[in-house]
């Protein structure tokens, strides 16, 4: 059971995007990547209150580095496909389950990020997800 509506050209882009923004993470940090973006789709919170399919999550203007920058060019793999499946169907890994934000920053991870707290750490990517004030829904179970 899907936790967000898709069509295979979602999973492609999906897949796209988990490819550009986190193959040197490897398949969970690529997880997570799909973590992120499908708690932006399947809750109306922050910035993300309009973004209801794939497509306007991975388009959303600067939301994505790999899509700003054209590092998003890659076809999608198999690989990425089925995780982008995964990520659909609801596999969350933390610290990415709860999250709507991460990046990759040069030294440490910042204590907040867009007002936002730090949650965790996998590999290059810091993962910060709001508090329940501010986003009651992505605490939902699905």
């Amino acid at each position: 059971m899907a936790v967000v509506q898709y069509n295979e050209s979602d999973i492609n882009l999906l897949a796209r995007l988990l490819r550009a923004e986190a193959e040197g993470e490897g398949k969970q940090g690529m997880l997570m990547v799909g973590n992120v973006g499908i708690n932006r789709v399947r809750v109306p919170c922050s910035d993300f209150e309009d973004i209801r399919t794939i497509p306007q999550m991975v388009f959303q203007p600067h939301a994505f580095e790999a899509v700003t920058h054209g590092y998003f060019y890659q076809r999608a793999r198999e690989s990425e496909k089925r995780l982008a499946r995964k990520a659909v169907k609801g596999t969350r890994l933390w610290p990415a389950v709860y999250s709507l934000w991460y990046f990759r920053p040069p030294q440490d991870c910042p204590a907040t990020w867009y007002d936002q707290p730090f949650v965790g750490r996998y590999k290059s990517h810091c993962f910060y997800e709001p508090t329940a004030e501010e986003c009651e829904a992505i605490y939902s179970t699905y």
